[in-house]
C-alpha cells in the first residue's frame, strides 16, 4: 500500500488522487494529513504539497488542487522526457519538475471548457481552442502517460510496491442517426424524397434505387447491421454498443420513428448481441427535458433501463449536458471527443468519473472518451481511406503503449459502401482487426 501525505484535503485533490491511483493504476493507497504518522510509516510513501516531508517521494504542488473556485488558467506546456507536461514547479527536491496531479485534473475536468471561449455553430467547444491542440499533444494520451511515469518512478524508489499492469482494450461504438435510408420514412418524407430525386437529373438513378428498396427488391443502403454483427462475431472480446436516435423529426434529428415496428424489432435484435445506449438528440441540447423523454422511449422498447448515452452531433456543454444525464439516471457517457479532430479531448483513453467544477464534486457519471470518429476523417478532414487508416493505427499504437482503452465511433450509414463511403467497410474491418491483434498481444 502507498501512503500519501497532503497538507489538507479538498474535493479536487481527493478526486485526483482517487482517479490516479484507483482508476488509472489500480493501486491500494491511503491519505493522511498527519506528519508524524506519515514519517513513522514503514512502507512506500508519497508527499504532495508545497514542502517535502522527510525522505519520501515528493511531488511539489501548484495551487490548482487546493482551490475551490474556477479561475483563469493558462498552464505553461513544456516537454519532459518526450511527453508534454503542464504546471511546471521550481523545486530541486521535487521528483518531478511539474505538478503531475494538477495536470491530470486540468485535463480530466476539462477545466478550460468552463472558461470563456467561442463555441462553434453547433454550440460545441472547438478542438482548435484546446491547449492540447495548440501545443500539439491532442493525439497523445498524456494522462495515461503521466500515470505510467509516476508508477515507474515509485517502483524505482520502492521496489516492493505492487503496481498492476495496465491492459489495452477496445470499445467499438456505432451511432444510428437513421437506421434506414429509404424504408420506413413515412408517407410525407418518402414523397418529398421522391420528388427531390425526380426534379434532379443527377438523382434520377436515386429514384429507381429508392423504389427498388421500398418494394423489397434491394436491401436498404443504411441497413449495415448484420454486417457489423458478422464482423464482431469474428473478433470476440471487442465490446460493441449501438446508440440509436429516439428523437422527434427536426432539422438535425432525422431518425426512423421510434414507433415503427421494424425499427423497434431491429433494436431489440441488436440488444441481444450488443449494448444499447441513447443517442441524445440535437434538440435536447436546447431542451434538456427531451433527454428524459427519449430515454424512456428506448427503455420501454428494450424493457430495461437505459444507462448509456452519446449526444447527437457531439453537442456537449460542461457541466450542463452531464448534469442532465445524471438527473435522468444515465451512468455512462460516450460524447467526450471532438467532431473535427481525432485524439484525446480529456488527455486519456481510459474511462473515468466526471468531476463537476461548478459544484466542486465527483459525480456518479463515468466518461468514456473516444479517440476517433469516421465522420471526422470523411467530412471534416477529407482524408482518403488509406490516410484515415494510418491515423487509426497511430491512435491504436498510442493506447496500446499506455494500456488505455481504444474507443471508436462509427455510423451505420458510413458502412454502407454507398454515397461516397465506398471502401470504408475495409477500413472498419482492418482497424478493428489491427486493434484486436494488439489487444491479444498485450
Amino acid at each position: 500500500m502507498l501512503l500519501v501525505h497532503i497538507p489538507r484535503m479538498t474535493n479536487r485533490l481527493g478526486y485526483t488522487l482517487n482517479v490516479m491511483f484507483r482508476h488509472l493504476l489500480k493501486m491500494d493507497f491511503e491519505i493522511t494529513t498527519d506528519v508524524d504518522s506519515f514519517e513513522s510509516f514503514d512502507g512506500p510513501r508519497l508527499c504532495y504539497g508545497p514542502h517535502k516531508v522527510g525522505d519520501a517521494f515528493f511531488v511539489r504542488s501548484s495551487d490548482l488542487l487546493f482551490h475551490t473556485t474556477i479561475e483563469d488558467q493558462s498552464p505553461r506546456c513544456f516537454d519532459y522526457e518526450g511527453t508534454a507536461a503542464l504546471f511546471p514547479v521550481h523545486n530541486a527536491a521535487s521528483d518531478f519538475p511539474f505538478d503531475i496531479f494538477a495536470s491530470v485534473f486540468f485535463c480530466l475536468s476539462r477545466y478550460e471548457e468552463y472558461l470563456p471561449h467561442i463555441s462553434d455553430q453547433h454550440g460545441r467547444y472547438p478542438a482548435a481552442a484546446s491547449l492540447a491542440y495548440r501545443e500539439g499533444f491532442l493525439r497523445k494520451a498524456v494522462v495515461d502517460r503521466w500515470a505510467m511515469m509516476l508508477a515507474d518512478r515509485l517502483r524505482q524508489r520502492y521496489p516492493s510496491l505492487v503496481v498492476p499492469s495496465r491492459w489495452f482494450d477496445v470499445e467499438d461504438t456505432v451511432d444510428i442517426d437513421a437506421a434506414y435510408c429509404y424504408k420506413h420514412k413515412g408517407l410525407v418524407r418518402t414523397l418529398t424524397g421522391m420528388g427531390r430525386d425526380f426534379m434532379s437529373i443527377q438523382n434520377r438513378g436515386e429514384l429507381r434505387k429508392r423504389w427498388r428498396v421500398i418494394l423489397g427488391k434491394d436491401p436498404d443502403p443504411f441497413d449495415s447491421f448484420d454486417y457489423i454483427l458478422d464482423v464482431h462475431s469474428r473478433l470476440p472480446g471487442i465490446s460493441l454498443t449501438f446508440f440509436p436516435l429516439m428523437a422527434d423529426y427536426n432539422v438535425y434529428d432525422k431518425p426512423i420513428s421510434y414507433q415503427n415496428s421494424e425499427f423497434r424489432q431491429l433494436l431489440q435484435h441488436l440488444g441481444d448481441y450488443a449494448k444499447i445506449g441513447l443517442h441524445g438528440s440535437y434538440a435536447s441540447f436546447d431542451n434538456p427535458e427531451l433527454v428524459g423523454i427519449e430515454r424512456e422511449r428506448l427503455s420501454s422498447l428494450l424493457h430495461r433501463q437505459t444507462v448509456r448515452n452519446r449526444y447527437h452531433f457531439l453537442r456537449l456543454q460542461l457541466p450542463r449536458s452531464y448534469d442532465v444525464l445524471i438527473d435522468n439516471g444515465i451512468l455512462h457517457d460516450y460524447t467526450m471527443g471532438y467532431a473535427e479532430e481525432p485524439g484525446f479531448r480529456a488527455g486519456t483513453g481510459t474511462p473515468y468519473p466526471f468531476f463537476d467544477l461548478e459544484s466542486d464534486c465527483e459525480t456518479a457519471l463515468t466518461v468514456h472518451p473516444f479517440a476517433a470518429m469516421d465522420s471526422t476523417f470523411y467530412y471534416y478532414q477529407k482524408l482518403s481511406t488509406e490516410e484515415a487508416e494510418t491515423v487509426y493505427r497511430e491512435l491504436t499504437d498510442e493506447l496500446k503503449a499506455v494500456g488505455g482503452t481504444l474507443s471508436l465511433l462509427w455510423h451505420n450509414q458510413s458502412l454502407c459502401e454507398d454515397f461516397g463511403w465506398k471502401g470504408w467497410r475495409g477500413v472498419y474491418e482492418r482497424v478493428l482487426t489491427y486493434a484486436n491483434e494488439a489487444r491479444k498481444k498485450v
